[in-house]
Order: C-alpha cells, then sequence, then structure tokens
C-alpha cells in the first residue's frame, strides 16, 4: 500500500471554467506529492477533483457554479435513443468509410462547447482546468519519505472509508394537491413495445418468441461488438499507462493532437508540452497491483483510439477500486461528425462493465462534476443510473426530476432531504491526535506529540482534516514544511 503524502494551501480563488467570471471561483486546494489508490476513491466521495497533481474541492456555499460530483452505475446503465444513434453512425462510419453530418431528429442531447459540423451540440465530460496557487509546495524526496512513512506505522488492511447510497427519491407529486397523482420517473412504454404487445395479443402463444427476440434491446456490447475484419475502417483501442514505455512512444502523437483540439475546440493552445503533460500525464497516483486489482492494475490512463494507424481520440482516466473517473476527453475536431464526446464516454462506460467482470465493486463510472446552473454542463445528468453526492452527508442521491426541481429553485442543496442524516465518515475533534504530520525530510510524528504548531498551523491542520474526512486524515501524511 503507497503512503498518501499531500500540502494543504487552504481556501482559493480563481477564475471560473465554467461561467468565465473573474475571481468568483471558490475551493480548497491541496497539492498531492503521492496519492495511494484507495485515498483518492475516498477524496472523490467527498467531492474532490485533481488536475494533474493539484486537488481542489469546490466550496459550494460560496462558489458562483455549484458543483456536485456525479456517477453511473455502469451495471445499470440503458443506452437512450440519441447514445444509439451515435453508435450507429459510427459503426456505418467504420463498416462503409462514409462521413455522415447531418444528424438525425432528436440527436444531440447532450451540450457542451463542442460542436460537430451540423452544428448540434456535442457530447464531452471534460472540466475546465483549474488555476494553481502561485504558491508552490515544498520540494522533497517522494519515494525516501514514503519509505521511512510505511515502515515507521504499523500495517493495515487497506479499507475503503464509509459511505451509502441513499435509496431512491419517492415520485413528486403535481403542485400541492396531496391527492394528485405521482410523476412517475419511469419512462413511458416505448410505441414498439406497445405495437409488439397489440400483435401479441392478437396472434397469441404462437408470436411469443417472435415477439420476445423483437423486444430485447441490443446492450451497449452489441453495439460495439463488431465484424471488424470486413470494415473499411479499423477503430483499435489502446490503454496506456502514463508512467509506461507505450505513453513515452506515443506522446508526441497525443500532444499534437491536444493541441489541434485546444486551438480548434476552446481557443486555448497550450503553451508546450511540458504544460500538456503537466495537466494530462502528471498524477500523483501510482499504478498499484495488488490481490483483487483488475490486470492493469489502479492508476492513471490514456484510453487511445486509434483509427487505422491515426490517433483521433483520447480519454484521460483513473482506474480506481470502485470506480473509472474521467479525468479529460479530447479528440481531432476533423471527426467530430462522430461525435467522439459521447462515443468516448460510452467506451468508457464499456470499460467499468468489462472491469466489473473481475472486480464486481468496480461498477462506477464518475463524471467529476455536475454543475446544473451551468446549461452546457448538465448533458452529465442524461446518463442513466446517474447518482449526485451529497455536500453535507456524502451520500449519493439518484438524480431524479425531484432532485432538479430543488437545484432549479436554489443552485446549492442539502440534496439528502433526511435531516437526520450524517457524515458517516466525519472528523472530530477526537480524532485530531492521529493526524500524521511530515515535520521535516526525517521527521514523522502524530499531531499530539507536536506542540510548537502555531495558532495559523493548526487551523488549516483542523480545516483539512475535516474536508478529508476522518479515514484518509489518519492515513495520509501532512506536510507541515516551511
Amino acid at each position: 500500500m503507497s503512503t498518501s503524502i499531500v500540502h494543504y494551501y487552504g481556501a482559493q480563488q480563481s477564475k471560473c471554467g465554467y461561467c468565465g467570471g473573474t475571481k468568483c471561483s471558490m475551493s480548497h486546494g491541496m497539492h498531492a506529492y503521492l496519492l495511494a489508490c484507495q485515498d483518492y476513491q475516498d477524496l472523490i466521495d467527498r467531492g474532490w477533483r485533481r488536475c494533474g497533481d493539484y486537488c481542489y474541492k469546490m466550496r459550494n456555499k460560496e462558489t458562483c457554479c455549484t458543483a456536485y460530483t456525479i456517477k453511473s452505475n455502469a451495471l445499470k446503465f440503458k443506452l437512450s435513443k440519441s447514445q444509439k444513434r451515435v453508435l450507429r453512425r459510427v459503426n456505418r462510419f467504420l463498416r462503409d468509410g462514409k462521413r455522415e453530418f447531418k444528424l438525425d431528429a432528436g440527436e444531440g442531447d447532450g451540450e457542451d462547447d463542442a460542436c460537430d459540423a451540423s452544428g448540434a451540440p456535442e457530447v464531452t465530460v471534460s472540466e475546465p482546468q483549474p488555476q494553481l496557487p502561485d504558491k508552490r509546495p515544498a520540494v522533497i524526496n517522494v519515494d525516501q519519505i514514503a519509505s521511512l512513512a510505511r515502515a515507521q506505522k504499523k500495517p493495515t488492511k487497506l479499507v475503503a472509508a464509509p459511505t451509502s447510497e441513499a435509496p431512491s427519491v419517492e415520485a413528486p407529486t403535481l403542485g400541492s394537491n396531496k391527492s394528485a397523482a405521482p410523476i412517475s420517473n419511469k419512462p413511458c412504454k416505448k410505441a414498439k413495445q406497445m405495437r409488439l404487445e397489440r400483435r401479441q395479443a392478437k396472434l397469441g402463444d404462437t408470436a411469443s418468441t417472435t415477439t420476445k427476440s423483437l423486444s430485447q434491446e441490443k446492450s451497449l456490447r452489441d453495439f460495439l461488438t463488431s465484424d471488424s475484419e470486413t470494415n473499411k475502417h479499423q477503430l483499435k483501442l489502446r490503454l496506456v499507462d502514463v508512467n509506461g514505455e507505450e505513453f513515452k512512444r506515443t506522446v508526441s502523437a497525443s500532444f499534437a493532437l491536444y493541441k489541434k483540439y485546444q486551438i480548434s475546440i476552446h481557443n486555448d493552445p497550450p503553451k508546450d508540452q511540458e504544460a500538456y503533460e503537466d495537466h494530462l500525464k502528471q498524477t500523483p497516483i501510482k499504478n498499484e497491483k495488488s490481490l483483487g486489482a483488475p490486470e492493469m492494475g489502479y492508476g492513471s490512463f490514456h484510453q487511445q483510439y486509434w483509427l487505422d494507424d491515426k490517433l483521433i481520440a483520447v480519454g484521460v482516466i483513473d482506474i480506481l477500486p470502485s470506480c473509472v473517473s474521467s479525468v479529460y476527453f479530447f479528440y481531432d475536431p476533423d471527426y467530430s461528425f462522430l461525435s467522439l464526446g459521447t462515443y468516448g464516454s460510452l467506451r468508457e462506460i464499456d470499460l467499468v462493465q468489462s472491469l466489473a467482470e473481475n472486480v464486481p465493486e468496480l461498477k462506477y463510472y464518475y463524471m467529476g462534476f455536475y454543475i446544473h446552473s451551468c446549461p452546457k454542463m448538465r448533458y452529465k445528468g442524461k446518463l442513466s443510473a446517474s447518482y449526485l453526492l451529497c455536500p453535507e452527508t456524502y451520500d449519493w442521491l439518484p438524480l431524479t426530476d425531484a432532485i432538479r426541481s430543488k437545484l432549479d429553485e436554489h443552485k446549492y442543496q442539502r440534496l439528502n432531504a433526511d435531516a437526520n442524516a450524517r457524515d458517516v465518515n466525519e472528523f472530530l475533534m477526537e480524532h485530531l491526535d492521529d493526524v500524521r504530520l511530515l515535520l521535516g525530510v526525517n521527521n514523522f510524528t502524530y499531531y499530539k506529540n507536536y506542540n510548537q504548531l502555531s495558532d495559523s498551523e493548526n487551523e488549516m491542520i483542523i480545516e483539512y482534516s475535516k474536508l478529508v474526512g476522518k479515514v484518509c486524515a489518519r492515513r495520509m501524511l501532512y506536510v507541515n514544511i516551511v
């Protein structure tokens, strides 16, 4: 097990990447020298997010664009009509090589600032890059300190922080009339299904076998499985460890693609390859291959999309004990007609489903932040079986129309309607003595053994501990080096 080593910056204020406001994005910031995969899993389950080595948690009561962590249960995921159309269009292009720029009616049910050639909105799961603090963390020998820290503490079994999913929210009713019929979140029967049922009623049992076969819906895996040998184009996906040799071999191609994407889609050219790697290659999460982990292990990866011999898209992801977390997605604008943002998210859901076959607890797809007050970011809530993280109790609540209505009323909501519900991983002052401190290169201690902290240092440690929760506060190493 790796030892997480972090330096807490405190409250941060910067330009908002969602609404474009100046100095209105409020967050807490933390530099991560090293993060154990389970620790980062526990952190994102408390609303944290990473960009390179920088971790941040939004101050949702104060910030301009309230951000709720969102995930989808990949094992309960169901394709929408527009998602099926995207998959069919990609499959037709691979089969025949024809570029279809005109979308079917009703397609493009997601919103983002990237558009395909027809002007229809394209879906991505990328977060704007946060503005990093001017103050940089102390330079330390991470490997040396991690080794000493492991030797200092007794080995313990890696246990996830306690978490829970709240039960499904009761369906809302119309207006204030208590006798009104409930508004069901269950989708209405499709016309095709209704026709099949009428046909079965007319023909009796003889039609049951035919009806069953016709009514079976294709799964995501069915759409992604094709006879590729007869296709005009071959699409291959490669999962590349960001610290591996394959990443080094292909970095020039991925940087060129990223630069093209940033210029065309965001009008924001990267400074250089080093800046690209700081943003999308650099990671505090080291690859961990432990008992029960997937074959590639846990860690940070690039999922590369190769069309014949050309790199056309890259999904930057973290594979963690309970999820695949999407960090960023970029693609070749020349292939926007394929809706690669949507296609990439479906491919990442398929990855989760594949990993869950051998690691059952790894069944969630994390999409970053859901910003209800920002229309272009609401597309994330269109994935089925989605949940939002309550910013106070850290329970997961199904994203229902009732939740959306609450967010329409006010951008910040507790989400968990149970007034008695509490954070089961809450850090209390009685836990403070167990916080681990790094005071120098070889100077480790617990809070209870160190009485030379200033008032401001004490306040920072307490604030940090409350934000990361009692499990991570006791397990991670807090750097207190000036």
